[in-house]
């Protein structure tokens, strides 16, 4: 792997007024803002305007964040996961397998628009774990 575990914070149509307000707190850096709108995803009208993808950096403090989708409820419990970046489309084939072998897969292991394989997978104690390897030609 190729960092620490990265919290990945999930807000019920409010990711830009987070984002802000750690903005505020912490005085940090918004290295990224990507709409639903702005993507090459089919996604509803009413969610262009939210944030699908955000990141914020204060030295060593890095969070990533976006709005759920609009059939998925956010609750404290659900509204955070750790995301995981790869070096290789082996170790991430590798950590789904053993993740979802007792756990639920939320994305199945797939090709993105991004340019990354990517795959959602909550483990049997309840914590969610985004996988992201970033293919070669996009790094």
């Amino acid at each position: 792997m190729k960092h620490q575990a990265t919290p990945y914070l999930i807000f019920d149509g409010i990711a830009l007024e987070a984002l802000e307000y750690y903005h505020d707190v912490f005085q940090g850096e918004i290295l990224n803002v990507q709409t639903f709108g702005d993507a090459d995803y089919p996604t509803p009208p009413e969610m262009d305007d939210k944030i699908m993808h955000a990141q914020f950096k204060k030295e060593e403090l890095f969070i990533m964040m976006s709005d759920s989708f609009q059939d998925q409820s956010v609750t404290v419990g659900n509204n955070i996961s750790l995301a995981l970046e790869f070096e290789s489309s082996e170790e991430i084939q590798k950590i789904y397998d053993q993740l979802k072998e007792k756990g639920s897969v939320l994305m199945e292991l797939q090709d993105t628009f991004w340019g990354a394989t990517y795959a959602k997978v909550e483990d049997p104690f309840g914590i969610t774990w985004d996988l992201n390897y970033t293919k070669e030609n996009n790094r």
